[in-house]
């Protein structure tokens, strides 16, 4: 006894609305947080923002300046254009996101964050050049 039901046979609109709701859920469930910008672009960022804060204390070593206070310097200087400032951003959108309800992907928030550096840097560079 054959209890398929044969290919043209009439199907109710609730059972097309229940499997319709089934993929979407469960491509929803699947999807990975997304991220608008790519790691790639982050990381080289990060690189860009390094190179840039250590750029000027090759310079002042070069110029003859005394290599305790440089590194002294170098010490408070990088860290906190390298940690602190992509920190600060990642910690306001996860705070954002508990507060608002807002979706800030995390690394959306450390891109921002290298790139604040970056622009930071560059203009510390170009006020005392």
């Amino acid at each position: 006894m054959d209890t398929k039901k044969p290919v043209n046979a009439p199907v109710s609109p609730q059972s097309i609305k229940e499997t319709e709701s089934q993929l979407a859920s469960s491509q929803l469930s699947s999807l990975p947080s997304l991220s608008l910008v790519p790691k790639g672009i982050t990381i080289g960022m990060a690189a860009f923002a390094l190179v840039l804060s250590l750029a000027g204390y090759g310079f002042r070593l070069i110029v003859g300046e005394d290599v305790g206070e440089v590194l002294r310097h170098a010490a408070v200087i990088v860290p906190a254009f390298m940690i602190g400032i992509p920190l600060f951003f990642w910690v306001g959108s996860r705070i954002l996101n508990k507060v608002k309800d807002l979706h800030i992907a995390s690394w959306n928030a450390i891109s921002l964050g290298y790139l604040t550096s970056c622009i930071s840097i560059l203009w510390l560079m170009g006020t005392y050049s």
